[in-house]
């Protein structure tokens, strides 16, 4: 394939995706299309359920084997964007960029498919729902992605709109954080708003735990170690004048480091217990470690910088400065075996440059040339320095 050829390819499939974006765990269009796409390419494939696809393709000779992943969910949003492609269910889109990997990742399948991986070994290519949900990197792994043959490596890339369109951004080491999410619920004692003081309200409970819980970061976590501590949500009450039983809050947690990963739990539970008991009420916390941190092998950013390097050449290759706030349960495979998550650019002009989960996130296509030209180039130089 040339890059014309790339580009149309990776345009139809993308659109198509667009049209009609599936939330977590829902996938089913999307993992129609996958199936029906790698069919018609004669490309060696299975479907995982509820929703996923594994495809891989295999060279006559043993060799190592390298894993390439994209994900495939959409997310709660209602586009804003008047894309003659627009998404066609009310409420739901891609703001995340998730139609453009499944997109370069099949056509980047179709390519090796139809000219060969050029060195002894497997590429196995994972199409993962529910990534915005965080289950669905243990979906996979859990259906045998991992296994049979084992991955030596696996990559993954996501569009960044932060970065010019075209380029290749790499960073060893720790890339993203750990996504932690929590419910605490707060109960106090009911009455009349008239009289606070023959009830415990539930309500300047809660205020004051979403207070107290930012002392956590500010307080009780060295100032060096990145953390953020958010309140997404806050719920409670049943009329002006009645004092509230119950606040249900919602949050989440990002760190990068694994001691205070694990140390934030319980600085949580200490934290809003001693603002709630001590004025009498009760509370219960849910804890839910979402994804690990993301952190690239350093020899696999290596090979990857290397692959960018053949793909878009040396200029268009970003080395990465720090860390980002924001999760992936790409993790997941990385605890399983070494690799590197890599961010494509691109941000070209106003309309490219909105943020992930924007209501009028646009994605410049053109950009996915470099993406597909990147996985077949892992693919190609992997297999061989992976056997080496």
């Amino acid at each position: 394939m040339n890059d014309r050829q790339i580009l149309e390819t990776a345009v139809r499939l993308r659109r198509a995706i667009h049209r009609e974006p599936e939330l977590g765990g829902r996938e089913r269009r999307t993992t129609a299309l996958v199936l029906r796409t790698l069919a018609a390419g004669r490309v060696p494939r299975r479907r995982l359920f509820p929703t996923g696809a594994l495809a891989w393709l295999k060279s006559p000779s043993a060799g190592p084997c390298l894993a390439l992943r994209a994900d495939m969910d959409a997310l709660p949003l209602t586009e804003r964007a008047g894309l003659p492609f627009r998404s066609r269910r009310p409420g739901v889109m891609h703001a995340c960029g998730h139609d453009a990997h499944t997109a370069m990742l099949l056509t980047a399948a179709l390519r090796l498919k139809k000219e060969g991986l050029s060195a002894p070994g497997t590429v196995k290519f994972f199409f993962q729902p529910d990534e915005e949900g965080s289950g669905g990197a243990r979906q996979l792994i859990r259906q045998g992605a991992m296994r049979a043959p084992a991955p030596d490596a696996v990559f993954g890339v996501h569009v960044n709109p932060r970065f010019p369109a075209g380029t290749l951004a790499i960073r060893p080491g720790p890339l993203m954080a750990a996504v932690d999410r929590f419910t605490i619920r707060i109960f106090g004692e009911g009455g009349h708003g008239a009289y606070p003081h023959e009830g415990r309200d539930a309500v300047v409970l809660a205020a004051q735990v979403v207070a107290a819980l930012q002392t956590i970061v500010s307080r009780r976590v060295d100032p060096v170690e990145p953390v953020v501590l958010t309140v997404g949500t806050i719920h409670g009450g049943d009329r002006f004048n009645i004092l509230a039983e119950s606040v249900t809050l919602t949050g989440t947690v990002r760190t990068l480091s694994k001691s205070v990963h694990r140390s934030v739990p319980e600085l949580l539970r200490q934290t809003a217990e001693s603002v709630v008991r001590g004025q009498g009420g009760r509370l219960e916390l849910d804890y839910d470690v979402l994804s690990r941190p993301v952190v690239n092998d350093a020899q696999m950013a290596a090979l990857a910088r290397r692959a960018a390097v053949d793909a878009v050449g040396a200029r268009r290759v970003i080395a990465l400065d720090r860390p980002s706030m924001g999760g992936e349960d790409f993790s997941e495979y990385l605890a399983k075996a070494p690799g590197c998550f890599v961010y494509l650019g691109t941000g070209a002009g106003p309309a490219t440059r909105r943020p992930w989960h924007h209501p009028s996130f646009v994605l410049h296509e053109p950009s996915m040339v470099a993406g597909v030209r990147f996985l077949t180039a892992l693919a190609r130089r992997g297999l061989k320095e992976l056997a080496a």
